[in-house]
């Protein structure tokens, strides 16, 4: 029988060892957290693309310019939206901003029309054209249609 005022040495190991693992768990917890922020990944966090839903009403060609378009496109769903925050992009040119190519200033809210043009080069009346509405801030393209020009 061994003496009451002496512990067991296997009772002993069991503390140190799970103060260890739990060093190194907040070790590694805080390392991922920290390089996060460091190389800027905690930076894009935010930037989140916009949910929204659009339908391309007309695509025409442009009467001044008959080789560029004029594209109608209505919001019809979502979160409101900033304007000159949204680029237009047909065929994979970006042409500017929803704001800047439809002179629409103010929130672009559900049930708004954007007449956008003059936009793109060498169009003709029956050509296939792909309208992408892309959110700057975040990069993301929230919309996306092909539309026969008329």
């Amino acid at each position: 029988m061994k003496p009451s005022n002496q512990s067991n040495a296997d009772d002993r190991a069991v503390s140190p060892v799970i103060g260890v693992i739990l060093m190194v768990a907040i070790t590694v917890i805080l390392a991922a957290v920290i390089g996060t922020f460091v190389l800027g990944l905690g930076d894009q966090l935010g930037d989140t693309a916009p949910q929204a839903s659009f339908s391309v009403d007309n695509v025409e060609l442009n009467e001044s310019a008959p080789s560029d378009v004029n594209v109608s496109i209505t919001k019809t769903g979502g979160q409101d939206l900033d304007p000159s925050q949204i680029t237009v992009s047909i065929d994979g040119t970006r042409s500017g901003t929803v704001a800047d190519g439809s002179g629409l200033t103010d929130t672009w809210q559900s049930g708004t029309t954007a007449d956008i043009g003059p936009i793109g080069s060498g169009y003709g009346s029956d050509d296939t054209v792909e309208v992408r509405l892309i959110h700057d801030p975040s990069g993301n393209a929230i919309f996306e249609d092909t539309a026969t020009v008329s």
